[in-house]
């Protein structure tokens, strides 16, 4: 696992070498453990690593046998030594014993369409002297990140942002476009970046950069395969491939750990590596002061049942200190509330471990999100009560004040009345937005409003129109998870996990997120994930006699963190400071009087605007610090 960074001018003028190094000090906690660069006729490649596989030999950049193509990568290829004998048969000599020299030599063979058999998580730069150009590539699910940017003739690169933003040459103009965005969304959809400039590489995608000028395409979207029609056999072939995919993740020269929420995504992950005899098996979890928030019982159930070495952390309102850490490992304004129990475990693990397992994609494969509920009962509402529920719910809503408890019926009501504002074409989408276009136009300003608004209407759905065009030959549930496959996972869930992983110098991985369990996950029908009312389904089924049926059937109540009190008590004067009236009239972006009154209402517990007044706090934060 590493930190990559990258600079190509194809005019061949002098890159210096105090430049990429300056680029690659700049992600060192991705790869504290070793350093290594590559400059030669206007090409510059740097590499942070932390050692996972071949502590000895896999230094970085890496060459083929010749020296006329470097890689310079950032992840695990899980199938590397099946390809490593394959590319041995055909004539390729090996130097080391790393997963990285495989892709060099797969791209001797087969160029870009060796990226096809790759099976992993990755990010990478290879540099291919015959033909002088560039290859970007980044794996099929995006668990890696990779940004670059480009000026005239010449491309920079890196894992982070903050790397580019090193190379000194960057204009840092704000996209504003991607600002409407993360209000809206509380991230910034690919392949968008906060910086006008600088974009992110699509995940399943690979860039070419040479003389003939700049190639994106998609190697990989969703295959159908071939899944059997009876319900033991599914859940026989459901349960082989979980066990497959760790059992591939299990490959490490490093200590390994797991985290334990007590869910069955990471329950099922422990179980796996269980029966897979991983001793000794070592958990972490991360607990909270509020009762309701807190699920540490859960963990330890799961804990004590299959023998881990199990360690907690409880997350505290002091915790919120971190928040100026946290801006320096996100380099774009990011504000789902589960940064901070995400970065906090993270830490602890990294104390015992170099490599963690996580349950993450469980919800967007099996559908365990309660918003594909929302989305389900909606619909039927519409077929049988046309618009009543519209003009019901909102009215229900008006009269109930939120509660501090993370969710409870009086929020829940609250938070499928909001959805119901926005129209049924964006899908479930409808209760994962945060700003409606009425609150915009009261919240912009003017300037900012022109710049975002096309024939007086914001359209939150246009980024995502390439998503919907794919969605159309999926069954209706399928339709909902493969929206979020291609954005929420990519953008949020993804992003979230590695920037508070990496910032601990721990890598993460994510089984039920191995291409090949998600494609036959996705070839099964939506009646099989959401059943009725009940989430994941066939998940259920398949974990039942694994895993205890409390922890399989239990409500979920997701990753999360008291935002909406601590907002109101132990938060409040970091959030009056930074939207305070004076500031946001400086920036000239947004409105104060609507700040203000969401403020009040929020205080006094009239309204819960936490996500709201919380983009808008790091928003500034993240202004303060990147554009001033």
């Amino acid at each position: 696992m590493c930190g990559i960074v990258g600079i190509v001018d194809l005019k061949g003028r002098k890159q210096e070498r105090e430049i990429i190094k300056s680029m690659a000090d700049q992600i060192i906690h991705r790869g504290p453990d070793d350093e290594g660069f590559f400059v030669e006729n206007g090409v510059a490649l740097g590499a942070r690593r932390l050692k996972i596989i071949d502590l000895e030999t896999g230094h970085q950049p890496l060459c083929n046998e010749d020296g006329t193509i470097w890689i310079t990568y950032n992840g695990e290829i899980y199938n590397f030594l099946e390809l490593r004998k394959e590319l041995e048969g055909k004539g390729h000599r090996f130097k080391t014993k790393s997963d990285t020299e495989t892709i060099v030599h797969l791209y001797e063979e087969e160029g870009e369409e060796g990226l096809k058999k790759l099976r992993g998580m990755f990010a990478f730069g290879i540099w291919d002297g015959r033909k002088r150009r560039l290859l970007l590539a980044r794996d099929r699910i995006g668990k890696k990140p990779l940004y670059y940017t480009i000026i005239d003739s010449t491309i920079v690169f890196s894992s982070e942002i903050k790397g580019i933003l090193k190379f000194g040459k960057i204009d840092r103009e704000l996209d504003l476009n991607a600002l409407d965005l993360y209000l809206t969304l509380e991230y910034i959809p690919s392949p968008l970046s906060i910086f006008k400039g600088i974009k992110k590489l699509m995940p399943g995608h690979y860039l070419i950069f040479d003389e003939k000028g700049v190639k994106e395409k998609s190697y990989w979207e969703l295959e159908k395969v071939e899944v059997p029609t009876d319900i033991d056999e599914i859940k026989e072939r459901l349960r082989e491939l979980i066990k497959e995919s760790v059992k591939l993740r299990l490959i490490s020269d490093v200590h390994l750990g797991a985290f334990l929420s007590g869910g069955i995504d990471s329950s099922s992950i422990v179980a796996m590596m269980h029966s897979l005899g991983k001793e000794p098996l070592m958990t972490f979890s991360i607990g909270f002061e509020e009762k309701s928030y807190n699920e540490l019982k859960y963990a330890r159930k799961i804990a004590e049942l299959f023998k881990t070495q199990h360690h907690e952390f409880v997350l505290t309102p002091s915790a919120l200190e971190l928040i100026w850490e946290l801006i320096k490992y996100l380099d774009e304004p990011m504000s789902d509330f589960s940064i901070f129990p995400t970065y906090l475990v993270s830490k602890m693990a990294r104390k015992y471990v170099t490599v963690i397992l996580s349950g993450d994609g469980g919800d967007e494969l099996f559908g365990g999100y309660e918003h594909y509920l929302a989305e389900k009962i909606e619909r039927i509402l519409r077929k049988y009560f046309f618009k009543i529920p519209h003009a019901i719910f909102p009215l229900l809503s008006r009269f109930l004040p939120p509660k501090d408890v993370k969710k409870g019926i009086i929020n829940r009501i609250k938070r499928f009345s909001d959805g119901l504002f926005f129209p049924p074409q964006l899908s479930h989408f409808r209760w994962m937005l945060y700003l409606d276009n009425q609150t915009k136009r009261r919240l912009y300003s003017s300037d900012f409003l022109s710049k975002v608004e096309r024939d007086g209407e914001i359209h939150t759905r246009k980024p995502f129109s390439s998503i919907f065009e794919k969605m159309k030959s999926l069954d209706c549930i399928n339709r909902e998870l493969f929206l979020d496959l291609k954005s929420y996972l990519v953008d949020d869930i993804m992003v979230k996990v590695d920037r508070m992983s990496m910032a601990c110098s721990l890598e993460t991985r994510a089984p039920l997120l191995d291409h090949k369990l998600v494609e036959f996950v996705f070839s099964l029908p939506g009646n099989l994930k959401v059943r009725g009312l009940t989430t994941k389904w066939i998940f259920k089924k398949s974990m039942e006699g694994i895993l205890p049926k409390e922890t399989i059937y239990r409500q979920k109540e997701g990753f999360s963190i008291p935002i909406k009190k601590w907002l109101r008590e132990e938060f409040r004067e970091l959030m009056e400071d930074y939207l305070s009236e004076k500031r946001i009239r400086d920036g000239g972006l947004f409105n104060y009087s609507e700040i203000k009154r969401m403020k009040e209402e929020h205080i006094k517990g009239i309204e819960n605007h936490s996500h709201r007044l919380f983009a808008l706090l790091l928003f500034e934060i993240w202004r303060e610090k990147y554009l001033t």
